[in-house]
């Protein structure tokens, strides 16, 4: 965490980086454990099972990454970008199959947050 005079500053990383942990490792376990929901967004999204489980697994360990990230930060940065990565990946995957740019808009709003994540952690 961030010395002299950060606090304000770690606070918000605290807050931004378990937010981020606790929507990740919901929607993680969901995609990993491949459950008949799971199977239809697959479908749907035209990402074959084996990939969107390995997204799960990817979103899992970097919300764990995040909260480990508060204590020793590399990891949190890293955990940090893949989530940025992954939304962005979401993003181009809802446009392409033809979603309406509303539907992007809760993958936007997390990916925004996992960049300041990202930003806040490095700086």
């Amino acid at each position: 965490m961030r010395r002299n005079g950060g606090n304000a500053l770690n606070v918000v990383i605290i807050v931004v980086s378990l937010l981020l942990a606790v929507v990740f490792l919901a929607t993680g376990l969901s995609k990993a454990a491949g459950g008949n929901v799971a199977n239809k967004q697959a479908t749907r999204l035209g990402i074959p099972m084996n990939a969107y489980r390995g997204i799960g697994f990817a979103e899992i360990a970097a919300a764990v990454g995040l909260v480990l990230g508060l204590w020793w930060r590399p990891v949190g940065i890293v955990a940090a970008a893949v989530l940025v990565a992954i939304t962005v990946g979401a993003t181009v995957v809802h446009r392409r199959i033809g979603d309406p740019p509303k539907a992007s808009i809760p993958v936007l709003i997390l990916g925004v947050l996992a960049l300041l994540d990202f930003i806040l952690l490095v700086s």
